[in-house]
């Protein structure tokens, strides 16, 4: 899916869990252009083959088995966004913070208060 495409799926998703603000817009364009990477990634890791384990050989002519860096990078950009769809309320753990942030009753200043006391 392209950035464009990411970025109204992802302000949808936050509208439907009633915690989109316009301020998140440029957190919501960082989280797109790392699914649209994460997208990207992805298809070149299938036309690779989708090997998790690749031989590599070396400089010095030995071959080693090793984790195939198209998967490590998958992984990061998957991690990456996790944050970001957390910070955003879309996971339930990242929604339950978002809403016990905005059910706290805050403290009113003594300002407040004797200002209330006079009206």
């Amino acid at each position: 899916m392209t950035r464009d495409g990411w970025r109204e799926r992802i302000r949808a998703s936050c509208d439907a869990a009633g915690t989109y603000r316009t301020w998140f817009d440029d957190v919501i364009d960082t989280l797109a252009d790392i699914l649209e990477r994460r997208d990207q990634t992805r298809e070149a890791f299938i036309k690779s083959g989708g090997n998790v384990v690749i031989n590599h050989t070396n400089k010095a002519g030995a071959t080693n088995t090793e984790q195939n860096p198209y998967v490590r990078l998958l992984n990061d950009l998957n991690r990456d966004a996790l944050a970001y769809w957390r910070d955003l309320g879309l996971t339930p753990a990242g929604l339950k913070r978002i809403d016990e942030q905005s059910m706290k009753q805050r403290k009113k200043s003594a300002l407040a208060e004797a200002l209330k006391g006079i009206g």
